[in-house]
């Protein structure tokens, strides 16, 4: 299985109807943060579970935690109905390999956390994960919560855009992301995908609809410039 072409997921779905709403809205994969470090979980496992076993390919929900051993993941992929787990725990290597022995039908995504000035340190946990992960995903590191994700923070897209470039793997970009910006981090980092969760939210913390259609717009607009300029050079 492949990330699809400008790949566009949305984290922290609070129920079903929200749930519908991305799907209507063309987004293809929904993520449920769950067995988080310094989250409050929006959703309960069993409901996840029920939410996730209704979508129809190509939409597909994605357990997104901070769990660290591979029994755990397996564990709570399964209890959810999920062969999409996205990590943002201090996973080593060997125990993903240990997840891809134990299970090879899984999705896996790893995330790769952008601080300052530690791009040399990501390329290397790069390289090191690739053999047995799908793709990565950009996030932002938030030094006063300690949190790696879902911070609503941007970061130095010029590191996501190396790690792009040099990955084996499709990179997801990740942090920050708004309706405002989308546009601008797609041109600037020509990512596979992009994830976004408190960018498209209202004070109430549930989607926004508005918000929502205009993010999903601009992405797809900015994945369509990047196709064309891409075929523009192939023809040449």
């Amino acid at each position: 299985m492949k990330i699809p072409p400008g790949l566009i997921q949305i984290a922290g779905i609070i129920d079903n109807t929200e749930a519908q709403m991305l799907v209507d809205a063309g987004v293809l994969y929904l993520g449920f943060p769950l067995r988080l470090g310094y989250h409050k979980e929006d959703i309960s496992e069993e409901d996840a579970g029920k939410i996730i076993r209704s979508l129809k390919p190509p939409h597909y929900g994605v357990l997104i935690t901070y769990l660290q051993k591979a029994e755990d993941i397996l564990k709570l992929c399964d209890k959810i109905g999920t062969r999409h787990v996205q990590l943002h725990g201090n996973v080593s290597p060997d125990e993903i390999a240990h997840l891809r022995r134990r299970d090879n039908t899984l999705f896996v995504i790893k995330s790769l956390i952008v601080k300052d000035n530690n791009l040399s340190e990501l390329e290397g946990q790069l390289m090191a994960y690739s053999p047995d992960v799908d793709a990565f995903i950009t996030d932002t590191y938030d030094q006063e919560t300690g949190a790696c994700g879902a911070t609503g923070k941007t970061h130095n897209w010029d590191v996501s855009k190396r790690l792009s470039s040099v990955s084996p793997k499709p990179v997801i970009l990740a942090g920050g992301l708004c309706p405002d910006n989308i546009r601008q981090a797609i041109l600037s980092v020509h990512p596979a995908g992009v994830d976004v969760h408190t960018g498209v939210e209202s004070s109430d913390g549930r989607k926004d609809h508005y918000l929502l259609r205009r993010f999903v717009s601009e992405a797809r607009e900015a994945f369509a410039m990047i196709n064309k300029q891409a075929s523009s050079i192939k023809v040449r």
